[in-house]
């Protein structure tokens, strides 16, 4: 093994455990994007909120689901272009345009729309896809 010096070996191993760290937090590239935001009649409520997030993750359940990301809104810096009235929020990976339709019709779906819509107030969805 060729001898290094501490700062040749700090450097490659902050670039290797940099690397594998995003190698392993970055999505797997499904090219639909369905993203939902919710509103809570009671913002000031905790305990809806958690009610909400878990009922969210339930979704994970719907096999063309492919990955999950459930959110609570970030403590950023507030800017005039960062809308922070939301409080949870839901994005969800498909592999396609097929995948997403099954998610809009199944019993997982359907039931947590039955059982936790009476805790939003509002909600809007953003659909992408891959250009």
């Amino acid at each position: 093994m060729k001898n290094i010096n501490r700062r040749q070996f700090t450097k490659k191993a902050s670039w290797l455990t940099g690397s594998a760290l995003l190698s392993s937090a970055a999505p797997v590239n499904y090219p639909v994007v369905h993203h939902v935001f919710f509103w809570l009649k009671n913002p000031q409520s905790v305990s809806d909120r958690d009610k909400l997030v878990a009922g969210v993750k339930t979704l994970a359940k719907i096999k063309s689901v492919r990955q999950l990301h459930v959110g609570i809104v970030a403590g950023t810096e507030k800017r005039d272009v960062v809308d922070q009235s939301w409080a949870v929020s839901e994005l969800i990976f498909f592999s396609d345009l097929a995948g997403q339709e099954t998610y809009q019709s199944h019993p997982v779906h359907l039931e947590f729309i039955k059982n936790y819509s009476h805790l939003w107030d509002k909600v809007v969805v953003y659909d992408a896809q891959n250009v």
